[in-house]
């Protein structure tokens, strides 16, 4: 049985380097056995770390014995492929486990007031709106590695980081490095750079004024603000200059979503979606909805897939081919607002979606249908978190019927969900209130 090397592992072997001293010392028996408690997902992220590592995986074929556990796990077929495509074995199980998995959530209070947004980027989280700070946490140990404070006078509008400016930590001799990150935020009518240290700069008030901004994207070097009058703003982060200001909309722009090609979606209160090239004055086209659908209120873009996706005030969420820039499917998903959409990046198979009735629900990302749909049990357990000294509610998650009331289901199990990031077999949720909740699937 062989193992298909994809285009992002081919990446990572080019990118893969020799180990500090302090990891090749380690004896492959003993590696063996660490590695024998990890799963596929783990295993992979392993193999790009050395070549050592890589070696030792490679040997023991413990790739190959994940897959084939897993293939055992969800097909009653007895045959299995003779060559395995680690990402897209990954991607299946991601998939297996959050419409048929065990849910598992984790919650605990981080922040002091309300807060609406969060943002995950490799395995860090995070979180603000609503509160004069916001918060840096490890989704390892639920840990708050940093705190931002705003401005007295102004409140904090929307935020973003970019994760090709999120270097993972380094091994060094024993001693792991600090992460390298920025945080850029609307605060007020200006823009702000928060650096890893807690030290923020503000654009200069000429160039870094804006009038009304609703919403805000960034992808470094850019960052794009979503305003009232139905402009977007493009940003220049490096020479802190507004470079570029085009009329999308004829009302205001309440959503972005950027793509790495530099085209960038907005979405409107009057219920369309426009798709912007930074290099032109005018949208590049304009996405309508075939049924009056509600205004845009969330907006996400698959760069796997080239699909893009939006929620709206009526409960509809829409797909669009931006390759032949034409609808490919529309209905409706909940009977309430949808704040939330969002997809694990590279996977075309499902998307999370939640919003004002607090179901999180699951959706096939080509046909539009609900897969399933998730609310929290009503038990809680409580356990603190030694390392981060983080009192952490436990609850079980549990799956409810297509065709269930939503009215009738107790509200506390169903809390309000204003925002959505998703990891693999990971779905954190937040609730405009004081807690962040961590959706954990697993087949186990």
């Amino acid at each position: 049985m062989g193992i298909t090397e994809t285009a992002g592992e081919s990446s990572a072997r080019k990118t893969r380097r020799r180990a500090p001293s302090s990891i090749e010392s380690l004896d492959a028996d003993i590696l063996c056995i660490i590695f024998s408690f990890l799963d596929l997902f783990d295993l992979v992220h392993c193999t790009v770390v050395c070549n050592s590592w890589l070696a030792v995986i490679k040997k023991l074929k413990l790739l190959q014995s994940s897959c084939r556990r897993m293939h055992q796990l969800g097909s009653t077929s007895l045959e299995q492929p003779r060559e395995i495509d680690v990402e897209d074995f990954a991607m299946k199980h991601h998939k297996m486990a959050l419409l048929r998995g065990r849910i598992e959530i984790e919650r605990w209070e981080a922040h002091s007031h309300r807060f609406s947004q969060c943002r995950m980027k490799k395995g860090l989280l995070l979180t603000g709106v609503g509160d004069k700070v916001m918060r840096l946490w490890s989704l390892d140990s639920y840990k708050c590695m940093e705190e931002y404070s705003l401005p007295d006078a102004a409140s904090l509008v929307d935020f973003d980081f970019d994760e090709s400016k999120v270097k993972p930590p380094q091994v060094h001799s024993c001693v792991i490095l600090t992460l390298v990150m920025d945080i850029v935020g609307l605060v007020g009518t200006r823009i702000s750079i928060w650096r890893r240290s807690g030290q923020r700069s503000i654009f200069p008030s000429r160039e870094g004024t804006i009038p009304k901004g609703l919403c805000m994207r960034y992808i470094d070097p850019e960052a794009v603000v979503g305003c009232e009058d139905g402009t977007a703003r493009i940003f220049d982060m490096y020479s802190k200059t507004c470079s570029q200001i085009i009329r999308t909309h004829g009302g205001p722009i309440t959503c972005l979503s950027l793509s790495d090609s530099q085209l960038f979606l907005s979405g409107s209160s009057l219920g369309r979606v426009t798709v912007s090239d930074p290099l032109l004055d005018q949208p590049v086209a304009t996405l309508k909805s075939t049924i009056t659908a509600g205004g845009i209120q969330t907006i996400c873009f698959n760069q796997g897939s080239n699909l893009a996706f939006s929620g709206t005030t009526a409960g509809y969420v829409s797909c669009w081919d931006l390759r032949k820039m034409r609808r490919v499917w529309e209905n409706r998903v909940s009977p309430n607002v949808v704040y939330s959409i969002q997809q694990l990046k590279n996977d075309t198979s499902v998307m999370v979606a939640g919003g004002i009735d607090g179901v999180l629900r699951f959706v096939d990302q080509k046909r539009g249908r609900v897969l399933s749909s998730c609310i929290m049990d009503d038990k809680v357990s409580t356990v603190l978190r030694r390392q981060s000294q983080v009192v952490v509610e436990k609850r079980r998650g549990k799956r409810v019927s297509q065709d269930v009331e939503i009215d009738k289901i107790e509200r506390k199990t169903r809390p309000q969900i204003s925002c959505i990031a998703m990891g693999m077999k990971k779905v954190v949720t937040a609730h405009s209130g004081k807690f962040i909740s961590v959706w954990k699937f697993s087949h186990s």
